[in-house]
């Protein structure tokens, strides 16, 4: 939403939110990244089921059938005919 304020030239400079402020330490801006990090998983947790969860978390174990096709056929083992 600041973002928005900034570019639409909307609020002042003096908002209280340590990220957007000009004179923030780094300190503060990494506490308030990592707050709303937190807050995204939360949100995150409350928008999936259990299922959903599952699913993501396992995902890379899942699996995965042999790929069809590729670049041998059926008759490389034979040796090739004269023609006829």
């Amino acid at each position: 939403m600041g973002f928005l304020k900034r570019i639409l030239g909307g609020g002042g400079t003096g908002s209280g939110d340590p990220a957007t402020s000009p004179k923030a330490d780094p300190a503060d801006v990494d506490a308030a990244e990592r707050a709303h990090e937190l807050e995204m998983a939360r949100a995150e947790q409350d928008r999936l089921d259990d299922l959903s969860r599952r699913q993501l978390r396992y995902a890379d174990y899942a699996w995965q059938p042999p790929k069809q096709g590729g670049e041998r056929r059926a008759d490389d083992d034979e040796e090739p005919s004269d023609g006829g």
